[in-house]
């Protein structure tokens, strides 16, 4: 009993004109920041933030894990004490 998928209505597929670029307007030029050029050590210092921050997040979900952790543990020597 083999089920057969019915042919779409007209055997066509539907069109797609592909992506289209972004509309570029004369006023979107006028309010974008200039580029200002960073030096190798302000890249290298923001990089070193970047990195701080994640170590940052890190810690902190390394606490909510061992909190986790720690009251899966209790919740064993209960069940192990009956």
């Amino acid at each position: 009993m083999a089920t057969q998928k019915a042919p779409q209505a007209g055997g066509q597929k539907p069109e797609s004109s592909g992506p289209t670029p972004p509309a570029q307007s004369s006023t979107q030029s006028s309010t974008r920041k200039p580029w200002i050029k960073k030096t190798p050590i302000e890249v290298f210092l923001e990089q070193i933030e970047k990195q701080e921050e994640k170590v940052a997040d890190l810690r902190k979900a390394l606490v909510q894990e061992e909190r986790g952790l720690a009251k899966l543990q209790e919740a064993r020597k209960v069940l192990e004490a009956k």
